[in-house]
């Protein structure tokens, strides 16, 4: 199965990856040291308001589902079968008539972990207006309590990041491949931002 990715298949990939950015990169940056002043004046301003439209799109999805992190990829498989790791997740936060409940798609932060973890509600109760969670893995066989912090029971409203809404199957590998060789998401940033600066139209 993909979410069994095996070591030697994500270095090939990797490889396979490194070597067209290399040949491409070769290329563009040939091109780049034949543009004239004012044409690379404009590409780099091409630049800016491709990162400015980025910034304003991710801005606008934190505001529309009101999660400050509305798109996850799921990194281990303990939701199999129903997500596999590569997945790429939808969330919202939007409680208004449909409050987090057992049985909920959760996507959360505990301190100590930088990694969100996308986990099952459990259970589910509320107390003086504010609601806990307990999660679990759909494929571990115990809860969560030993990942939270110590003393820490029960999730609470701050740690939870969003509720699962969507997903497109392994679209997020890409993200995984990045993480398990960190230089190659520079050199992929570099790579993109070449691209705009040599653009031609």
């Amino acid at each position: 199965r993909f979410s069994q990715t095996s070591p030697d298949v994500t270095k090939h990939t990797y490889q396979m990856v490194v070597s067209y950015l290399r040949t491409a990169a070769a290329e563009n940056i040939d091109i780049l040291r034949r543009m004239d002043r004012q044409h690379f004046a404009q590409q780099v301003v091409a630049l800016g308001m491709v990162i400015c439209s980025a910034l304003m799109i991710w801005k606008s999805l934190m505001f529309i589902t009101n999660s400050e992190s509305p798109i996850v990829v799921v990194l281990s498989g303990s939701m199999e079968p129903g997500f596999r790791r590569g997945d790429l997740l939808f969330l919202t936060l939007h409680e208004e008539g449909d409050p987090l409940k057992a049985g909920d798609i959760v996507v959360f932060k505990v301190e100590g972990r930088e990694i969100p973890i996308v986990h099952r509600a459990l259970r589910a109760h509320t107390n003086k207006g504010e609601y806990y969670l307990l999660t679990k893995g759909d494929n571990n066989k115990v809860d969560d309590r030993g990942l939270y912090s110590t003393g820490q029971d029960w999730l609470e409203r701050r740690h939870i990041l969003g509720r699962a809404k969507g997903y497109l199957p392994y679209v997020g590998m890409v993200t995984i491949i990045m993480n398990d060789y960190p230089y190659l998401k520079y050199a992929l940033i570099g790579f993109l931002a070449l691209l705009v600066l040599t653009n031609k139209e």
